[in-house]
């Protein structure tokens, strides 16, 4: 269960329900196409689209593999919606940026950028012991950097094993399976830079 304290985080969940019905509709996919192409149940889905339950980092991973989308670009479409902060240039407060946290794992994401601005930066806490993992069609069509601002992060990339401190980088090249996981004992904060060719 999760303890969201963040007043935004009701509206977040709503606005991801959202996002997630208009991809889907946008496709013209029944909950039962998106539940063969994502392997996520139609029940599932629907619970999500209706704002019954929070996703799961996994299971939004599976969903935007399932619409060709980055997590990170699923997350800042439903975090530009017009009842988010203002799509304008400018000062962006801290304080006013909504924070999504996972029910399963307590991961914790907060987006930096704008909706409009031509690359997404998203701020990441991943508690001890938290392992994300994310299919290989969760990265098509971007370009990604990780970037680790505070503790270590364990990076499997396909059948590739970063260990990475604070300060290190790895830029991800073509889409595999990967999984972010923190083996140690203390959170590990991290930055997540993703661009990509056109919005979706």
């Amino acid at each position: 269960m999760s303890n969201i304290v963040d007043p935004g985080a009701d509206a977040l969940v709503a606005r991801i329900a959202a996002r997630v019905r208009t991809e889907r509709e946008r496709r013209r996919w029944t909950l039962a196409q998106l539940a063969d192409a994502s392997g996520v149940s139609a029940a599932m889905i629907s619970r999500i689209e209706r704002g019954e339950s929070s996703p799961t980092a996994v299971v939004l991973g599976k969903l935007s593999a399932a619409f060709r989308l980055g997590v990170a670009s699923l997350l800042a479409l439903a975090e530009g919606e017009p009842d988010a902060v203002a799509d304008t240039a400018g000062v962006r407060r801290g304080a006013d940026a909504a924070e999504w946290q996972d029910p399963g794992t307590g991961y914790r994401r907060r987006q930096i950028t704008g909706p409009r601005f031509p690359a997404e930066i998203a701020e990441i806490r991943l508690p001890a012991g938290a392992r994300v993992p994310y299919p290989a069609a969760a990265f098509a069509f971007v370009r990604q950097l990780v970037w680790v601002l505070d503790g270590r992060l364990t990076f499997h990339d396909g059948d590739t094993v970063h260990e990475l401190g604070t300060g290190d980088t790895v830029e991800l090249g073509a889409p595999a399976d990967r999984v972010f996981a923190n083996t140690t004992a203390t959170e590990c904060r991290y930055a997540v830079v993703l661009t990509r060719d056109t919005r979706p």
